[in-house]
């Protein structure tokens, strides 16, 4: 599995941004991951943001992003996007895209495959 983040830039606070994640999977087919979304700011631990289900029929979100933030997936396209609105300079981070199979039961964990980041800076 191979994950390619892209979309990320500078915006400003209240403004949006959309990041949008390409997968390549080779013999097995997209449907079969839950896929997430993480962040990691400069100097803190990477956190979780948001995770979507196998067909998008459920959701998850972090607190700190739960209403401003909407997640999508396209499993036509193998792609999932993360529609970012209202931001906040505190949105500022590295954001990963991130594959598991390991299920929907704890959908902000175990996650084994990872893009490499693309950076969203959000200035006030």
């Amino acid at each position: 599995v191979q994950l390619l983040e892209s979309g990320g830039g500078l915006a400003q606070a209240g403004g949006s941004l959309r990041l949008s994640c390409a997968a390549s999977i080779f013999s097995d087919s997209f449907t079969n991951y839950v896929m997430g979304w993480f962040r990691q700011a400069l100097g803190k631990a990477r956190e979780f943001v948001a995770a979507i289900s196998w067909t998008g029929g459920s959701r998850d979100y972090s607190d700190s992003v739960r209403g401003r933030f909407t997640i999508y997936r396209d499993n036509t396209e193998n792609t999932v996007d993360l529609q970012m609105n209202s931001l906040k300079p505190e949105d500022t981070a590295i954001y990963h895209c991130a594959a598991q199979r390991a299920g929907w039961d704890n959908p902000q964990a175990n996650y084994d495959y990872w893009g490499r980041g693309i950076q969203v800076t959000v200035s006030s």
